[in-house]
């Protein structure tokens, strides 16, 4: 692989920040209508209760936890999707894979991780949607990059 740029950094870094982001909005949007919708946010606070629990401290507060697990999953989600920058010449499809393979992840990993499944199993719509909005998150990101490419040309 070629020696990356500041630039190019950058770019993945923002389009990783924008695809998360609207991943985020998405999930929480939806989740306020839609009963059947995946809980990342319950996700993310039990595994960081978890992590507190694990150092022998008390987890915060619910609006804490909530507050943390927004943060957490906008950063790793960022820095997940920012991997799209270091594909070859096809980030929308890059995107695509990543988002598809992170969708995957989040219906599969956190039972074997012990955070529960139901949160993104209840229903096979909680399933298709978990899956269709990561997926989604790596089709904005890789429609981001692929923009700043074109300016760069």
């Amino acid at each position: 692989m070629d020696n990356l740029t500041t630039s190019q950094v950058t770019r993945s870094l923002g389009s990783g920040l924008g695809g998360a982001i609207a991943l985020t909005i998405l999930h929480e949007t939806v989740r306020q209508f839609v009963p059947t919708a995946p809980r990342a946010d319950i996700l993310g606070m039990r595994g960081i209760a978890k992590g507190f629990r694990k150092v022998g401290e008390q987890p915060p507060g619910e609006d804490d936890l909530y507050s943390l697990a927004m943060v957490g999953d906008v950063a790793s989600n960022a820095l997940y999707y920012s991997l799209i920058g270091f594909g070859r010449k096809v980030p929308v499809l890059t995107g695509a894979a990543l988002g598809a393979l992170a969708g995957v992840g989040a219906v599969t990993l956190p039972g074997p991780m012990g955070l529960g499944e139901k949160p993104t199993t209840r229903t096979s719509a909680t399933v298709a949607m978990t899956v269709g909005w990561y997926l989604f998150g790596g089709l904005v990101a890789g429609v981001i990059l692929k923009q700043w490419q074109k300016g760069q040309e």
